[in-house]
């Protein structure tokens, strides 16, 4: 997929993850690594940072992408996360 169609996929399951992760920091960030490694995200598991607090699980990572444009320019794309659920 694009990296934009990736990023957007990403987010969404990161907040799923964050809500079923039950509260365990670190299952959470092997879950987002998994979802990581399945849409071919250039983050490592330890980029990700996954913060418990007594109300929320706070997730952020970000990431950069090169695209190719038709052979004529690269471009580079900087996604970022920041989410609390």
């Amino acid at each position: 997929g694009t990296p934009y169609y990736r990023y957007s996929v990403f987010k969404s399951d990161a907040k799923e993850i964050a809500r079923v992760g039950l509260g365990d920091a670190k299952r959470t960030q092997t879950m987002l690594f998994e979802k990581v490694q399945e849409l071919n995200l250039p983050v490592e598991e330890d980029d990700i940072s996954v913060v418990v607090t007594d109300k929320k699980v706070l997730v952020k990572t970000s990431w950069s992408e090169t695209v190719d444009l038709f052979g004529i320019y690269q471009k580079e794309l900087n996604f970022s996360i920041d989410i609390g659920e």
